[in-house]
């Protein structure tokens, strides 16, 4: 029996098998299994662990509960956030022990225009040329992926749908609700915050009105892409670093969610930019939450946390376009791929202040300096 933290009980068989029982149980298959064994049997996909098995109940005519799901256990080194995390210490040491100036370094890339150079030869030996590859791999994979589940079929399930204006309408209704959810959390909880934190979200209650003009580009004008099945809850933590490859795993969605939600199709952007946000978060946590960085350094530390941040997104992002090509999902036009990419990281950093206020007050920096950056996007593009 495994003991590491997550929301479900697990169980290996000597390296051969892992055993997954769900806690949280709905009526229906969990899309946890339905989405491993389509990807596995259906479409060969080898960047998952190979679905084995999956334990029903079934009562009567009720739809059957999915107890458990047996997969092949796939040999690793861990997950890619420790992977990361990792990384980006060695990064800042590399950066403190060589003294190097911030000045030295280009502005970093931009999501804004999408348009990603390669990355400069200083920094690929701070940040490591061998991590950055294996990002470059990851937003393969990513890709690979998001196309598996794309193929056209005759799973009702699986069939690619197309995006509308109604829809359009549907997905900002849902980020502006959630913004002025956590607003009115933030002013609930402000006076009771730490001096930095209460200065952080006090900028972030000033820009209301730019998160909700923000969000409100998505109905700009038609998006020519698809909504397809997609991972649901993408992020460092979800894939495994084999040493030279990744194990995607964990396509159950957010348990808190319902099934039905969990279950939706939508564009796998938000799979993409729940990555992107996990670097961020990566590379913060690591300045701001560990014992190995010195206090009197994290001023000096946090330019560098950007660069590292924008170039390893862009590594990922660039891999991915380049690997997704002219997939359906893939919006027509450079301006509404940009829109949905910004919206989506957007909404991401917005549902993180939430839920850090409601758990970890203290991170809730890492998802203001995210959506401070974002803005500043939009700031740029109106202009």
């Amino acid at each position: 029996m495994l003991k590491a933290e997550q929301s479900n009980t697990s169980f290996l068989y000597e390296n051969v098998f892992f055993l997954k029982l769900y806690r949280k149980l709905d009526g229906g298959i969990n899309p946890d299994v339905e989405m491993m064994r389509f990807l596995s049997e259906k479409r060969g996909f080898a960047g998952i662990p190979p679905y084995a098995g999956v334990i029903e109940y079934r009562r009567g005519n009720a739809s059957p509960v999915t107890l458990g799901h047996l997969q092949g256990f796939v040999p690793n080194n861990g997950d890619c956030w420790n992977f990361a995390l990792d990384a980006a210490l060695q990064f800042f040491e590399r950066v403190l022990s060589t003294g190097t100036e911030i000045k030295e370094i280009p502005e970093p890339p931009s999501f804004c225009d999408m348009e990603f150079s390669e990355v400069p030869p200083a920094l690929i030996e701070l940040i490591g040329n061998f991590f950055l590859e294996m990002i470059s791999l990851l937003g393969k994979r990513t890709a690979e992926m998001h196309l598996a589940l794309s193929a056209s079929t005759d799973d009702p399930h699986f069939s690619p749908e197309p995006f509308s204006m109604l829809y359009q309408r549907s997905v900002y209704q849902s980020m502006r609700t959630l913004t002025l959810k956590v607003m009115q959390l933030a002013r609930e909880n402000v006076k009771r915050l730490p001096g930095e934190v209460k200065e952080e979200i006090s900028d972030f209650l000033r820009s209301e009105q730019e998160v909700l003009n923000s969000f409100r580009r998505i109905l700009k004008n038609k998006i020519s892409t698809t909504k397809i099945r997609f991972h649901g809850d993408y992020h460092l933590g979800q894939v495994l670093f084999t040493g030279n490859d990744f194990i995607i795993i964990d396509f159950e969605g957010e348990p808190a969610r319902p099934l039905s939600e969990r279950k939706l199709k939508r564009s796998p952007m938000r799979d993409v930019a729940g990555m992107i946000r996990s670097f961020h978060y990566a590379v913060y946590s690591a300045i701001l939450k560990r014992a190995s960085i010195r206090a009197e350094d994290v001023p000096v530390l946090k330019p560098w946390a950007d660069q590292w941040y924008f170039h390893v997104s862009g590594v990922f992002l660039k891999s991915y376009m380049q690997t997704a090509g002219e997939a359906p999902f893939m919006p027509r036009e450079k301006e509404d791929m940009e829109i949905l990419l910004h919206a989506f990281l957007l909404e991401k950093a917005v549902y993180e202040v939430g839920y850090e206020l409601n758990n970890r007050p203290d991170w809730v920096i890492i998802p203001m300096r995210g959506i401070r950056h974002i803005l500043k996007c939009f700031h740029e593009k109106e202009v």
